[in-house]
């Protein structure tokens, strides 16, 4: 009989679970990467030893498919979900009934150690849809798994991120950059300190049953954080602030075209702040400096600058 200790990661290819998947590996783990798309998760076979990362497939809405891959791990991980709805897949089927789905799967598998990713605002009174899906999962998961813990970070940037990135593509290429929600607050968290968290709250059991609410050092506006942007890419434009009646206009102009810059249920998530409300478990319980914008970010705003920038390499504040 193997002895073989199992985690098993939903979600593992992407944005977040790469970096939670090199972290399991590391602490000795055999990693199954379970998402949808099992080839893009070759990528990360190199993080581990010669077979210890492994893709699988699995879908939150299949019972079959989430049973095999969760059967034997005493850690499971669920980082799966969807920011908006889509035709087959909406807040309701992947971020409440999906993480249901794993849970009640992991506890019958009898997982010992299981951490569902969900988002800071979570909660049933949040305006926006998004927020009272992820609060819903989170309920949904504690039925099976009252010792459950929860990740609740605020918006999450890194070299790959959406966000960042987009306002470096838009400065690149619009005179003009339309700002919504302008004196929304966020506390943007870099992804490697979440993955961080993640790990070590599903390696350490003294840890389990909390919610860690997960910022950065900085507290910023969305103006500031265009304004921070166009400093670093050294671009010259206006600023637009988006009456709101406009902003839900273009918004539901926004919803029906590809990459849907910013929808009707964004624009309600961004009527809330998005900061770590005080007393809540967080990096400082766990002895972790978070990582701020000013010591990452610039590494890949880098090539949104006139002529490339010199993209990878660190440049010193002026």
């Amino acid at each position: 009989m193997s002895t073989a200790k199992i985690a098993t990661v939903l979600g593992g290819n992407g944005f977040v679970g790469q970096y939670v998947v090199q972290n399991l590996a590391a602490a000795g783990y055999t990693v199954r990467v379970a998402s949808r798309r099992p080839d893009r998760a070759a990528l990360l076979r190199p993080l581990g030893r010669v077979g210890q990362i492994a893709p699988f497939y699995a879908s939150v809405l299949d019972d079959a498919s989430v049973a095999c891959v969760v059967k034997n791990a005493s850690i499971v991980v669920n980082l799966v979900a969807v920011l908006g709805s889509t035709s087959r897949q909406g807040l309701e089927a992947v971020n409440v009934q999906g993480a249901e789905r794993v849970a009640r799967l992991s506890a019958q598998a009898g997982v010992g150690s299981f951490v569902q990713m969900s988002a800071l605002g979570a909660s049933p009174s949040a305006a926006s849809a998004y927020g009272r899906s992820r609060a819903a999962g989170e309920d949904a998961v504690r039925k099976h798994l009252p010792n459950a813990s929860f990740v609740r970070p605020s918006v999450i940037f890194g070299p790959d991120d959406h966000f960042f990135n987009l306002f470096g593509t838009l400065a690149r290429y619009l005179p003009i950059l339309p700002v919504y929600a302008p004196a929304a607050r966020l506390q943007p968290v870099f992804v490697g300190d979440v993955a961080h968290v993640v790990s070590r709250v599903a390696l350490d059991p003294a840890l389990a049953g909390k919610v860690w609410s997960l910022g950065g050092p900085n507290v910023l506006t969305m103006r500031q954080i265009y304004q921070w942007v166009l400093k670093e890419t050294r671009r010259n434009r206006i600023l637009f602030a988006v009456p709101p009646a406009l902003a839900k206009i273009q918004a539901s102009i926004f919803e029906r075209l590809p990459g849907k810059l910013i929808t009707r249920d964004q624009l309600l998530m961004l009527s809330e702040d998005n900061v770590v409300p005080p007393g809540q478990p967080g990096f400082a319980d766990l002895n972790i400096a978070p990582r701020s914008i000013q010591t990452t970010v610039p590494f890949y705003l880098d090539r949104y600058r006139a002529g490339g920038g010199r993209s990878g390499v660190l440049v010193p504040e002026q």
